[in-house]
């Protein structure tokens, strides 16, 4: 498909498609290792670990389910016990059984967990402003996330709940 062929049309050639996704992909991929690298270097915990400090931090004082928690970070439930029982380990943590149902597990954090999470939120946010925001503009980043936002929920409807 030619260049002109692909404006009259609103269609990109599907190698196209490929190298646009593969950009895409290079760019999350190669991010999130620099990310998840200052994070365990600096902070001693992993990025995974990072994602669930911050997802029970948003709750505020409610404890969230176990099954909440691995649905909302797209984590098999098998997946998100291991990460827990590590942040139970390290005493980030705790865990109990809900009231009522002693099947469902409810998670929160620990004083020592939110001092953690405080931590890695600042080695996050100057990582991010380093690797992130340094090399676009304002316009640029408001663009992409934008369009991030538009993928993501398309996606997420697409997959539904992995647990």
């Amino acid at each position: 498909m030619t260049e002109q062929d692909e404006r009259r049309t609103g269609q990109v050639a599907p190698d196209e498609l490929v190298h646009e996704f593969g950009a895409l992909l290079t760019a999350a991929t190669v991010l999130e290792r620099i990310v998840g690298r200052e994070l365990e270097r600096r902070c001693g915990i992993r990025h995974a670990v990072f994602e669930v400090l911050l997802k029970l931090a948003s709750a505020g004082d409610r404890p969230l389910a176990m099954g909440d928690l691995a649905g909302e970070l797209i984590l098999t439930s098998g997946g998100m016990t291991r990460i827990v029982d590590r942040m139970e380990d390290a005493a980030l943590v705790r865990r109990e059984p809900a009231p009522g149902d002693r099947r469902r597990q409810l998670v929160e954090l620990t004083p020592k967990g939110r001092a953690k999470l405080d931590e890695a939120l600042r080695v996050h946010a100057e990582t991010l402003r380093e690797h992130f925001a340094a090399p676009l503009t304002g316009d640029q980043r408001r663009v992409l996330v934008d369009a991030l936002h538009t993928l993501g929920a398309q996606a997420r409807k697409e997959l539904g709940d992995l647990h």
